[in-house]
């Protein structure tokens, strides 16, 4: 149990592809069909395929609602979290009762694309405004390596299950394909996933590495030249838009004080899903980053949080989150 004001919504946090993006946490574990080692939550507890109501619908969606009447602005819900969302079975109960309540503001899901194959998450995933799903290689043993898929896992399902959802989906498809050095930044997966592009006709292309600390001192993030091949030859491959992550800026009019315990609470949740830095914070929570700062350095005292240095950045974890630099 989180000992903070909120369980499962966290954030809001400042994304570059969403803008001020808040959370919901559909599982409340690491559960995952994949147990990637650049994952930024942590190495997955419960590695499945099995679709069940690992958090209730009703409980994400009262706080969801005290959220909305009571916390910052946001710009996008997007459920994510600890692990892989369409593995509860309540997802399209819970996506479809969240646009109802957050009314004029987006929705989006990120999937890592492994159930796409069903089509019941295909039909559920079409409520969403917009849709970001993970393809890090077509290449079998790249695949396994990169994304360490539970064993029941087949790429060839994953491909055409994005190929048979885009077919319906009237949204936006945003497709993410993420580097590591040595693993996937091969020229056999930059000429298949060419290839596949052409057929999946995505609305944009993201080619990212790591920049957060993952589960493994073992892999390190792709080379500024293997990401500008990839986006040189990926980026508007049969998209209708430009493939480069757009930072959308939000420009919201209204700046919810916050008292020291409701920041921290806050802090405390957004850092419960992922690393982030002092400013990544600040953005998100609408704060000046010396106030960030401050209330940081208190739950550092009080070993709640510690400090990871990666290259030239401080990022703060929850102490108890294991990931190794």
């Amino acid at each position: 149990m989180s000992d903070t004001k909120y369980t499962y919504v966290f954030g809001p946090v400042h994304s570059g592809r969403l803008g001020i993006s808040l959370g919901l946490d559909v599982l409340g574990r690491r559960i995952c069909s994949f147990n990637c080692p650049y994952c930024e939550v942590g190495v997955t507890d419960v590695l499945t395929v099995e679709r069940a109501p690992y958090v209730p619908a009703n409980v994400i969606i009262g706080e969801l609602d005290r959220f909305v009447k009571e916390g910052p602005d946001f710009d996008v819900v997007t459920l994510g979290g600890l692990g892989e969302p369409t593995l509860n079975v309540q997802f399209g109960d819970i996506l479809s009762q969240a646009k109802a309540l957050v009314k004029d503001r987006k929705t989006a899901v990120l999937t890592n694309s492994a159930h796409l194959d069903d089509a019941d998450v295909r039909r559920e995933l079409c409520l969403a405004d917009m849709v970001l799903p993970s393809l890090d290689s077509l290449v079998e043993d790249e695949f396994k390596r990169v994304n360490r898929p539970h064993p029941s896992c087949s790429l060839d399902s994953i491909r055409q299950g994005l190929l048979d959802f885009r077919s319906m989906y009237s949204g936006t498809m945003c497709l993410e394909i993420l580097l590591l050095d040595g693993i996937n930044d091969t020229t056999e997966n930059l000429d298949r996933l060419e290839d596949f592009l052409h057929h999946l006709r995505p609305d944009r292309v993201d080619v990212v590495t790591m920049t957060r600390p993952g589960t493994s001192s073992k892999i390190k993030p792709a080379s500024a030249e293997s990401l500008q091949r990839f986006r040189e030859r990926l980026c508007g491959v049969g998209t209708k838009a430009t493939s480069t992550a757009k930072k959308r800026l939000s420009s919201l009019d209204k700046k919810t004080p916050l008292g020291q315990e409701a920041a921290q609470d806050m802090i405390i949740s957004s850092l419960r899903r992922r690393p982030q830095t002092a400013i990544d914070l600040a953005k998100a929570m609408s704060m000046d980053v010396t106030m960030i700062e401050q209330e940081l350095a208190i739950l550092v005292e009080r070993g709640r949080v510690r400090e990871k240095r990666k290259g030239d950045c401080i990022f703060f974890i929850l102490a108890d989150t294991m990931i190794d630099l």
